[in-house]
């Protein structure tokens, strides 16, 4: 499992100086964390970090030699600035379900026999112990023809007895439509006025 290292924050500095000195700021929080813990990690050692985590990850969080088992909660950006300003993290317990996302992956895009995949849903909101988390759920293209649907039950989170889904079940996640070539009509118009 990845390991990010943080370090308690100072309060008293402002989190806009801190991440013009190259740190995104954090909180822990958690059922037996008594109060929440504001915490401070280098930037890029974020950026290595989600590349591969994301929103519904589980890592090891180590503040100040302390090693915490953590779900990443949230994780905000400014898009404008192109950088991550702050990261929330559920410290887990092992005996208590917790709240988190699944992220679809839709994979085998060139393997489709035809039509056009529409994704309809990013994510997939569920409860689970910490031992049973997980952070991506991937739907193969190549199995899929026109008109096939996918929907949050199919998939195999759905199928697994330790996750409650919260989404719905019913809820569409892929499909595959038809692919329909349709003349753009001034070319249409362009090629009566040549003749």
């Amino acid at each position: 499992m990845t390991t990010l290292k943080a370090e308690k924050r100072n309060m008293e500095i402002k989190a806009k100086r801190l991440r013009r000195e190259g740190y995104v700021t954090g909180n822990v929080f958690g059922r037996e964390i008594e109060r929440s813990i504001p915490v401070q990690m280098e930037k890029s050692a974020v950026e290595r970090l989600l590349k591969t985590s994301h929103k519904g990850s589980q890592i090891m969080l180590e503040v100040d030699g302390q090693t915490y088992n953590v779900l990443i909660k949230d994780v905000e950006y400014d898009s404008l600035a192109r950088r991550v300003n702050e990261i929330e993290f559920q410290a887990l317990v092992s005996t208590e379900k917790v709240h988190s996302v699944a992220e679809v992956v839709v994979v085998n895009h060139d393997k489709l026999q035809g039509g056009v995949i529409q994704e309809n849903l990013s994510e997939v909101a569920y409860k689970a112990l910490p031992a049973a988390l997980v952070d991506q759920v991937t739907v193969d293209a190549s199995v899929l023809k026109v008109g096939d649907t996918i929907r949050v039950k199919d998939l195999e989170l759905a199928k697994n007895p330790e996750i409650d889904l919260i989404t719905d079940p019913e809820m569409v996640v892929v499909t595959v439509t038809a692919v329909h070539n349709t003349v753009p009509e001034e070319t249409a118009e362009s090629d009566e006025k040549a003749q």
